[in-house]
């Protein structure tokens, strides 16, 4: 297959989205230049069933090597992830999995990425590989042979590991095991790079480490950017926060979930998170009312995942309801009994997560009946209507005979 070296396109996989490149930027791009078909993975744990838009930069970018002809790998950890990788909070062991539960979350990953990778592109398709395959059949030779290569102290170096010890919470010896297989990956895929976020960086060079000794090959760590808000340093893409731009997010709530978005975080979800030209990103940025620059980063990232129909009517929606202050078209509606409980209406239909979050939310002022604020946390449905709980979620009540 040729390989593209156009050195515009090159550049761009350089530094959009790239946080750092080891060894060097320079050695990368040399490779690249040189028309040798390299080969690229990013391994995942799926442990979760639902991908958001942080994960999305890393397959945007594996589509753009793709592009250009070289061979991409979407690893699934099926067998790391039954161990799981040391958690970046300093706390506790990961919950194991079991293969199965991985397998069944990797089909909803791999629907989610589609719109962002041509997964099954005929000249040149995403190859798809388990590392079960390989790790679920060494013995205990092979894996003392490979834990030969690294010192204790190289495993306990790692930030999260001294976090645990700090605060005298246990570090399980299978979990410094875990870079040791990460690293093997790396090997029996004979790879030239690796791309990962910045928290798999110890993984990652642990598989360096392995390549240069096994089979004395440089191979080159790819770190993307992690969408970080600039002035508060917290996570853009966090459930717990309830911040996060998930790919299974249907275009109304994608489109919402960007526009809840601080304005600081524009720039850099223009940048890893739309295919948009750097000249147009910086044009657009220089609009002076921050609710349209962010009005057309949710249309342009809706567009991806749901095309440019929904994301028109996604905005339509918006403009409706948020602008205008209508209610949306697609309003959940439920039908209970008129001496229902709101509180248990909200929380049965999963409007809201618990009945002190409603609680909360009631005492914020932030829980209306049709129009009027809610202000007895033991108000009853009555003859129904709409009720409005912050300023995305609504919920039809049908009051049944």
């Amino acid at each position: 297959m040729k390989i593209d070296i156009n050195e515009d396109k090159i550049e761009e996989i350089l530094t959009r989205g790239v946080k750092e490149i080891l060894p060097t930027k320079d050695g990368l791009r040399d490779l690249l230049k040189s028309g040798k078909r390299l080969c690229i993975y990013i391994g995942t744990d799926a442990t979760g069933t639902s991908l958001h838009l942080g994960h999305a930069t890393n397959y945007m970018i594996l589509e753009k090597f793709r592009a250009l002809g070289h061979e991409v790998i979407f690893l699934v950890g099926d067998f790391t992830a039954r161990i799981g990788d040391p958690t970046d909070k300093g706390e506790s062991a990961r919950k194991q999995l079991t293969r199965e539960d991985v397998v069944e979350n990797v089909k909803t990953w791999l629907h989610q990425i589609k719109p962002v990778i041509d997964i099954d592109n005929k000249d040149n398709p995403v190859k798809i590989l388990y590392n079960h395959e390989w790790l679920s059949i060494l013995n205990f030779e092979a894996v003392l042979n490979l834990a030969s290569n690294f010192t204790v102290q190289q495993m306990l170096e790692r930030d999260m590991f001294q976090e645990r010890i700090k605060k005298e919470q246990p570090l399980y010896l299978h979990e410094l095991l875990y870079p040791l297989m990460q690293g093997y990956d790396s090997v029996v895929m004979d790879v030239d790079i690796e791309m990962c976020g910045g928290d798999q960086k110890f993984n990652a060079l642990a598989g360096r480490t392995l390549m240069r000794k096994l089979k004395n090959k440089e191979k080159f760590v790819f770190i993307t950017t992690l969408l970080e808000n600039p002035k508060t340093g917290e996570k853009m893409m966090s459930k717990s926060l309830g911040t996060g731009v998930f790919l299974d997010f249907e275009a109304n709530k994608m489109y919402g979930a960007i526009m809840a978005q601080p304005d600081e975080n524009m720039r850099q979800l223009f940048v890893d998170g739309t295919r948009l030209d750097m000249k147009e990103i910086e044009d657009i940025l220089k609009t002076e009312n921050p609710r349209d620059t962010k009005m057309r980063l949710a249309k342009e990232v809706v567009a991806i995942y749901h095309g440019q129909e929904s994301a028109q009517k996604a905005e339509d929606n918006f403009i409706n309801v948020f602008q205008k202050k209508d209610v949306p078209e697609d309003i959940v509606t439920v039908s209970v009994e008129g001496n229902t409980e709101i509180a248990e209406v909200l929380f049965v239909n999963e409007i809201v997560k618990s009945k002190s979050e409603f609680r909360r939310l009631l005492d914020e002022g932030a829980i209306s009946l049709n129009g009027e604020r809610l202000e007895d946390p033991l108000t009853k449905v009555g003859d129904g209507g709409v009720i409005k709980v912050g300023k995305r979620r609504f919920v039809k009540i049908e009051v049944s005979k």
